[in-house]
C-alpha cells in the first residue's frame, strides 16, 4: 500500500559503544547479532556491520572519513547518460537476485555470507532494505541494496552483469531521494564512486547530520 512505512522490529538486546570510539581503521566492535533491530540501531548510531574478515565475526564499522553522496551531486558523463538510455530501473522487484548476485563468492574481498543475506532479506520483508535495479533485454544487468531510514540510505552493496548497469542502479537511487536534506552513505570514497560524485565527510560531521537524517521525511519506496 502506498505510503505505508517500515514495520519497527524489537529492539536490540546488546548495546553499542559510541561511533566516536572507533579504532584507526574504523572499527567500533566486533561481535552482536545481525538481528532486525541490531542492524538499525547500528545505522542510527552511525556504524555497520563488515566482518574484518570472509566467515569471521561481525564488525560494525564508523570510517573517519565517510564516504557520502548527495543525492543532486551524482555526475553523469556523456557515456553514463547513453547507459541510462538502455536500461529499465526498478525498484524491490528482485531483492533477493540482487543481494545474491552481491555475494557471488567470485568476487574480489567477497564478505556476504548467508548471514548477511538472511539478515538483509528480513530487513526487506519489514520494509527498511531496498534494492535498486537496472534490466535490460537479458534480464537483470545489475543493481544495488541498502537499508532507508528516513533521509538516510546506506547502501551496502552493488553490482553489475553488463556495462555501467550499477552505475545506472545508483543514478536511479539518487533520482529516486531527489532531496539535497537527504544522502546516500557509500561507506568509503571508492576511486569508483568518487568520479561518480562521492565525497568524504570526517566522522564528527557524519554522526552530527545522522539524527537530522534519520528524522527526515524519505521517499515513499512503495510508489515505484
Amino acid at each position: 500500500m502506498a505510503g505505508q512505512g517500515p514495520v519497527e522490529p524489537p529492539a536490540s538486546t546488546w548495546a553499542f559503544p559510541s561511533a566516536r570510539s572507533a579504532d584507526e581503521h574504523g572499527v567500533v566492535g566486533v561481535g552482536a547479532d545481525v538481528d532486525p533491530g541490531t542492524l538499525l540501531a547500528a545505522y542510527r548510531s552511525g556504524m555497520f556491520p563488515m566482518p574484518i574478515e570472509a566467515g569471521g565475526p561481525m564488525a560494525w564499522w564508523s570510517p573517519d572519513p565517510r564516504g557520502v553522496l548527495a543525492p543532486r551531486g551524482v555526475r553523469i558523463s556523456r557515456s553514463l547518460r547513453r547507459s541510462i538510455d538502455r536500461y529499465e530501473i526498478r525498484v524491490d522487484t528482485a531483492f533477493a537476485d540482487v543481494v545474491v548476485a552481491c555475494a557471488d563468492p567470485a568476487r574480489e574481498r567477497g564478505w556476504i555470507d548467508e548471514r548477511i543475506a538472511s539478515a538483509y532479506t528480513e530487513l526487506h520483508r519489514l520494509g527498511w532494505a531496498h534494492s535498486v535495479e537496472a534490466w535490460d533485454e537479458d534480464g537483470l544487468a545489475g543493481g544495488l541494496y541498502g537499508v532507508a531510514i528516513g533521509g538516510l540510505f546506506a547502501g551496502e552493496s552493488m553490482f553489475h552483469r553488463r556495462t555501467d548497469a550499477s552505475k545506472v542502479a545508483l543514478t536511479g537511487l539518487a533520482g529516486l531521494l531527489g532531496d539535497d536534506d537527504r544522502l546516500i552513505d557509500v561507506q568509503w570514497c571508492t576511486p569508483h564512486l568518487e568520479r561518480l560524485g562521492a565525497t568524504e565527510l570526517c566522522r564528527a560531521d557524519y554522526l552530527e547530520r545522522l539524527p537530522d537524517l534519520t528524522l527526515a521525511a524519505g521517499p515513499d519506496w512503495s510508489a515505484w
